[in-house]
């Protein structure tokens, strides 16, 4: 299910299990993690074990897409973008901190989005804490449109946090917008973005 996808500048592959201290370097930095539904990785053991249930066991399942985002040059990962496999098809993802504000992650999530309209999923989700409006431009910037936000309780952190759901739909279905946020939680509006 996770093909191997190249773009101009990168390589999107599997997760390998030798690429544990590329993924302690993405997930232990504090800055990075601020918007992460985790607290950072704190030791490379961590990471390994994050690495295996998280990516490695998730393949054996085919359950969802999860790639590790490369450069080109060297082949180690310095970002993740995945797509759940339940019905939100939730697009997140994640990149260390010296590259960001260079359009990789925006390169990575159009080159899986191109490779999710040769599949049978009809859309996909996103969402990111209003605080984060860097995470909304790349949502915007592969074609999502914002659909409603939403106040959730995070966890595991435990902190209220004011969530943007984005949403693409590749079968033309406009009108289709994925509900179950707005049905989950009782605080919940559209913005005026």
């Amino acid at each position: 299910m996770n093909e191997l996808i190249e773009t101009e500048r990168l390589i999107l592959r599997q997760f390998v299990e030798e690429d544990a201290e590329a993924l302690f370097l993405i997930l232990s930095d504090k800055e990075v993690n601020t918007f992460l539904p985790m607290f950072p990785l704190t030791d490379i053991e961590e990471a390994k074990v994050y690495l295996q249930k998280k990516y490695l066991d998730s393949y054996v399942r085919k359950e969802g897409f999860q790639y590790a985002v490369c450069l080109k040059e060297d082949n180690v990962p310095i970002g993740y973008v995945h797509v759940s496999g339940d019905d939100s098809h939730d697009l997140g993802y994640g990149l260390r901190k010296e590259f960001w504000h260079k359009g990789f992650i925006s390169e990575a999530c159009r080159a899986v989005v191109d490779m999710l309209k040769q599949t049978d999923i009809r859309y996909i989700t996103a969402t990111h804490d209003v605080n984060n409006p860097r995470s909304g431009k790349v949502m915007q910037s592969i074609g999502m449109k914002y659909q409603y936000s939403y106040e959730e309780q995070w966890q595991p952190k435990d902190f209220l946090v004011t969530f943007r759901m984005y949403q693409l739909n590749f079968d033309g279905n406009d009108e289709r917008v994925y509900s179950k946020y707005w049905e989950q939680y009782p605080v919940h509006f559209v913005e005026d973005i």
